[in-house]
């Protein structure tokens, strides 16, 4: 018998264990339309992006989330920039169910912050879309 990984939901958003977090809802990137997909990571690194670059000025809080569907590998980080998926990014039609909340988690320094905002904001003069629907 094997564990079953652990999954993070990064974000800005108040949640409580029990709560979903599904599709539908306006995106924290690319063009800011609604979501047809949730996505999660089985790293907290991963989480953590998410819960830092998220719109909005809460808190980051990273959910532990169990799927409630199946979870597909995230193109959006495997097929462009890490082949293999070894971020361990994914995403669902299907909600995740928050089970509970990461603590004690450590952010990304001010540079490393900075140079990602950079980067996005690079993509998004140059029309790319960051996110694949």
């Amino acid at each position: 018998m094997t564990d079953a990984p652990t999954y993070y939901h990064g974000t800005k958003a108040d949640l409580n264990p029990g709560d979903l977090i599904a599709p539908g809802f306006v995106s924290n990137y690319g063009s800011r339309k609604p979501g047809a997909f949730v996505y999660l990571s089985a790293t907290l690194d991963a989480a953590t992006w998410g819960a830092e670059l998220a719109v909005g000025k809460a808190r980051g809080r990273i959910y532990v989330v169990e799927p409630t569907g199946p979870i597909e590998d995230d193109p959006n980080l495997t097929n462009r920039r890490f082949p293999g998926n070894p971020t361990k990014s994914y995403r669902s039609r299907s909600p995740f169910r928050v089970v509970g909340e990461v603590m004690d988690w450590t952010g990304h320094t001010p540079a490393q912050l900075a140079e990602m905002r950079a980067h996005l904001d690079d993509l998004r003069r140059r029309g790319v879309e960051a996110i694949e629907e």
